[in-house]
């Protein structure tokens, strides 16, 4: 019976409505909730930051590794921050409102002194605010720009029928327009990460093409099997998405994080 319900999702997959496709109400990189619990009272009571803080160490606490970011609320502290993690550094907004962070300029990358991070602070904050007028911004997440690698993007999303199901695939046009996606029900067994890597159309970009060299096979299979058995022991998590995950050919990193967790 599970076998067949992997396949009906294998085959209805574009129909799903996984949380990269739905309009989006929280920007990447949050925690929202919709009511307490005590799993996960740091994410409640924590304001906005702090409660991104607290799901990367959860994160990282169960072998999921997630860039570090650190919170600057003025631009004295991305300067900070920037030489604290080491030129050049990527520096996002920090907003609960904010859903598509580059679509409103609020994404700086490749920053590589504290004079660009002092005025890409404030022209990327003036920027948001041209463009969302109403979102409440506290800031900036600034942090070492990580070396560039194949985007995946890995996540979930519990559909009414089956739960929570895992969701793996190429980041950029893959996912958003061609939808080359695979999913499987949680929780997952080794087989079917291996199987979720492999059945994409685009499994050949990561073996590597045109003298490029291929990702980390068994490091995103582990990742994958991480966040499963992290959504296992986490049922108050709804919603989650790795995106960008960047896959080398000795590893992997997730650049950036979203959950939103419910009662």
């Amino acid at each position: 019976l599970r076998d067949a319900a992997q396949y009906m999702l294998t085959l209805l997959h574009g129909g799903l409505e996984y949380l990269r496709h739905r309009a989006p109400q929280h920007a990447p990189g949050t925690v929202t909730h919709h009511h307490p619990h005590a799993d996960h009272q740091e994410f409640l009571e924590a304001p906005f930051q702090e409660a991104i803080a607290a799901l990367h160490r959860r994160l990282h606490e169960a072998g999921i590794p997630v860039a570090l970011a650190v919170f600057a609320p003025d631009s004295r502290a991305a300067v900070q921050a920037a030489e604290k993690a080491g030129f050049p550094v990527v520096m996002k907004v920090v907003s609960p409102d904010v859903a598509h962070k580059s679509d409103v300029g609020g994404v700086r990358l490749g920053l590589e002194s504290k004079k660009d991070v002092r005025l890409a602070f404030d022209e990327m904050m003036a920027a948001v605010k041209a463009a969302q007028p109403a979102a409440r911004i506290e800031g900036a997440a600034v942090q070492r720009m990580a070396p560039a690698g194949t985007e995946v993007i890995i996540g979930m999303s519990k559909d009414p029928q089956f739960g929570p199901v895992m969701m793996f695939g190429l980041g950029g046009v893959f996912v958003e327009v061609l939808k080359d996606v695979a999913f499987r029900i949680v929780p997952l067994e080794p087989k079917d990460a291996r199987e979720m890597v492999r059945e994409i159309k685009g499994f050949a970009i990561l073996e590597g093409v045109r003298g490029q060299p291929g990702a980390d096979l068994a490091a995103l299979e582990g990742l994958i099997l991480r966040v499963s058995k992290f959504i296992e022991a986490h049922p108050e998590v709804e919603e989650l998405d790795l995106n960008p995950v960047l896959a080398y050919p000795d590893g992997a990193l997730a650049v950036d994080a979203r959950i939103v967790v419910g009662g």
